[in-house]
């Protein structure tokens, strides 16, 4: 085939920039998470990695994973635990587990600096094998074979090596060019579209792609250039995939190996050319390469690509007619946006008519605080129409030419499925549906520390300053997120910020409090952890109180409303005010005798070993 002419580089890299300037947070978001997956830009990471090697030297800390991506790290970690089991570790070394757990304990490099807290404890018992002995150690007594125990773990491992990468790191690369790709054409990218996978209902086929990629070119690496050369003929089959995720393995292969015919010199050249950039991240331990090289590189492949697309489809190659998302690359005429989203065009009409039913007291506790009393008719329709605001901004920006029109798209979105009914979270809690859900969360806070303990040191115990089965602090918390930042429910990164914060201080008053109130009695101490605060409150907490807002947020307190919702109103109230006798009846008892004692006020370090191991 004659050779294709093509954009000079620096027109490319110059295109490019502007991709770049506009979407520059974003870009950076995304090479961060590759690095961090180990698909792709991990030189990212190069910073983190050499401040880890130092900490190692220094201390016995753990070792933080992902140099040579996760899954390769994972392999790692399974095949150490399974070295330690071979060795013995297992019959006869509980002194050497003894002296390791109470070294990473006074370790100061451990968890940037600290090894205490459930995310240190879990990170440290499986970087260390420990954690995969005792895996193999239960197996074994179930089956009675060692060796047995060892093969099912390191099949199971394997498993979950293959579903991490085909179902993670293979889509996660598509995922990363479809933004960039919408990027570079729209002004507004929203976080959701890293969804577009699962809502064309493509994630399975598009990782099949990318798996079929992967095997070729391993098959080809065996003859050693001729995987130097296949590498940059399927260069482009994750491009092609965030384009047309219903392609075929075999035609979104062949279809980048036509495209890249006369091309592959060309992209090494484009590649060479951002030398410079390597030896300034190796220079800068990898922070130019963090913040601005990696994306810079990728916008640049991105217009590679772009420009090929366009010489494929003029010269009508095989399954050219396949790359048929032509809006990915130049903007809807306004009068086509306008016939697609008319009804996004008359939705503020509708609106008005809708919202004037719902007045008064009512309207004001509904739009600050989220609140109804009964869940009437006009409560449920006036939450069904603010539901509808949402949904009905995303079609305006759209119609408005601001983001990619999804109606226009070649492949359809599905709608969301309808087995957990509608989620949707812009939604008004009746008031006893608050409270359930107050009592729902409490009880799930006791679960979980309960657990959590149980895990770390093999009892259980009773956790909090109650005697019931709940943790108010939990129940409190969740209640006050939906309450309190109920305007901010539009606004994900704002909520999640919002949740830290309100939850940090609401952990940090009940902690002072208590020990006003019991002579310096503690119910929990952080002392020890990352960035902590006179042991009330620490980063890994913030960061969890964070997150399950988030989760109860736009999942959780959703779903579990559209099951409270179900109980006859009558049945409801009996039990709400139930459980707020016994809840009542338990906090003043508390009062004047606080559950208290070993596992719950005190707080001793503790070696964690667990019974299998000590019988083995």
């Amino acid at each position: 085939m004659k050779r294709w002419g093509i954009k000079k580089r620096k027109e490319l890299k110059r295109t490019a920039k502007t991709a770049l300037k506009k979407h520059y947070g974003l870009l950076v978001m995304l090479c961060l998470i590759a690095a961090i997956l180990g698909t792709e830009c991990t030189s990212s990471l190069t910073g983190v990695k050499a401040v880890v090697q130092e900490r190692e030297e220094e201390t016995t800390s753990i070792t933080v994973t992902g140099t040579s991506g996760i899954t390769q790290e994972f392999l790692d970690i399974v095949l150490n635990g399974v070295s330690k089991t071979a060795d013995g570790s297992s019959e006869g070394n509980q002194e050497t587990d003894l002296q390791e757990s109470n070294q990473k304990k006074e370790a100061k490099g451990a968890i940037l600096g600290r090894s205490r807290g459930v995310f240190a404890m879990l990170v440290n018992g499986i970087t260390s094998g420990s954690f995969i002995v005792s895996l193999i150690v239960g197996i074994k007594s179930i089956i009675g074979s060692e060796e047995a125990a060892v093969a099912i773990l390191i099949f199971l491992s394997l498993l979950i090596v293959l579903f991490v990468r085909l179902f993670v790191m293979n889509t996660y690369q598509v995922i990363f060019r479809r933004m960039y790709l919408e990027g570079r054409c729209y002004d507004k990218v929203g976080v959701q579209r890293t969804l577009f996978l699962l809502k064309v209902r493509k994630w399975g086929k598009a990782s099949v792609t990318l798996f079929v990629r992967s095997v070729y070119e391993t098959l080809w690496q065996l003859t050693i250039i001729g995987g130097i050369i296949k590498r940059y003929s399927y260069i482009l089959v994750p491009y092609i995939v965030a384009e047309n995720p219903d392609i075929s393995a075999n035609q979104a292969v062949t279809l980048s190996r036509k495209l890249m015919k006369g091309h592959k010199w060309e992209c090494f050249v484009l590649e060479l050319s951002f030398i410079g950039w390597s030896i300034l991240g190796m220079l800068t331990m990898g922070l130019t390469d963090l913040f601005y090289a990696n994306p810079y590189k990728f916008a640049v492949m991105g217009e590679f690509y772009v420009n090929l697309r366009e010489l494929g489809k003029k010269n009508q190659i095989e399954h050219s007619e396949l790359l048929c998302d032509d809006y990915l690359y130049i903007k809807p005429e306004n009068a086509v946006l306008a016939k697609v989203y008319a009804d996004a065009a008359n939705a503020e009409t509708r609106t008005v008519q809708v919202t004037d039913k719902l007045t008064g007291i009512r309207r004001i506790i509904a739009d600050i605080f989220g609140l109804v009393f009964w869940n009437s008719k006009d409560e449920q329709q006036y939450e069904k129409t603010e539901a509808e605001k949402v949904r009905l901004a995303h079609d305006n920006e759209a119609r408005s030419g601001l983001t990619y029109p999804t109606r226009l798209s070649p492949i359809t979105e599905k709608a969301k499925r309808t087995w957990i009914g509608d989620l949707h979270y812009i939604r008004y809690y009746s008031l006893w549906s608050m409270v359930m859900l107050f009592f729902i969360m409490s009880f799930v806070g006791w679960l979980w520390e309960v657990s959590l303990h149980l895990i770390s040191d093999g009892e259980f115990v009773n956790r909090g300053v109650m005697h019931g089965p709940w943790l108010p602090i939990y129940g409190t918390g969740s209640v006050l997120i939906l309450l309190l930042l109920n305007k901010l429910r539009k606004k994900p990164a704002l909520e999640f910020f919002a949740a830290v914060v309100l939850c940090g201080s609401i952990e940090y008053f009940i902690s002072w409090q208590l020990e006003q109130t019991y002579n310096g009695m503690k119910w929990w101490d952080y002392t020890g952890y990352f960035l902590n605060l006179n042991g009330r409150i620490c980063a890994e907490g913030l960061l969890t109180f964070g997150l399950g807002g988030m989760m109860i947020v736009y999942v959780l307190a959703p779903l579990l409303d559209n099951l409270i919702r179900r109980i006859p109103k009558k049945a409801l109230i009996i039990c709400c005010l139930i459980l707020i006798t016994i809840f009542t009846a338990d906090h003043f008892y508390s009062d004047k005798h606080p559950n208290m004692g070993k596992g719950i006020t005190d707080y001793q370090s503790k070696v964690i070993i667990l019974e299998p191991l000590r019988r083995a």
